[in-house]
């Protein structure tokens, strides 16, 4: 995933069509093709939002156990601030997505269910102090 910010530090959440609550944008890599968590990102951002942007540096990985899939590796990383031109530019994949909205932080839990909302205010965290966010099910592993 790609953690997007404007000028004021809002968050970029998306809408999917296909399940309850908003996310940031990215999705599944493509392991048939050898795609890296970073292509993934990049390439799901494009398809997602119509956005072609270098991403910046990873900010969190997270080891997440559901109870109805297999586990998974989530990755986000820094997508930088979106000026008005970069916002104006979004363009919806409409077969996946509903709408988006900028979040302050301190909504963000209030859109993001579960793990993911952990997730994101983590990343943040490690895109203010420099770190990089070890997470299990979202919350900072032992």
């Amino acid at each position: 995933a790609a953690l997007f910010r404007d000028a004021q530090g809002r968050v970029l959440l998306v809408e999917p069509n296909y399940r309850a609550g908003w996310a940031l944008p990215g999705g599944t890599i493509e392991s048939d093709t050898g795609e890296s968590p970073r292509q993934g990102a990049r390439r799901e951002t494009l398809e997602e939002i119509g956005l072609d942007r270098e991403l910046g540096r990873l900010l969190a990985v997270d080891w997440v156990l559901g109870p109805d899939r297999p586990p998974l590796v989530a990755y986000v990383y820094d997508g930088g601030v979106l000026d008005e031109d970069d916002l104006g530019a979004i363009r919806l994949q409409e077969s996946e997505l509903l709408s988006w909205r900028l979040v302050p932080r301190e909504e963000l839990t209030g859109h993001l269910l579960g793990e993911l909302g952990h997730r994101v205010l983590a990343a943040l965290d490690a895109l203010d102090d420099g770190s990089v966010a070890e997470l299990e099910d979202g919350r900072p592993a032992r």
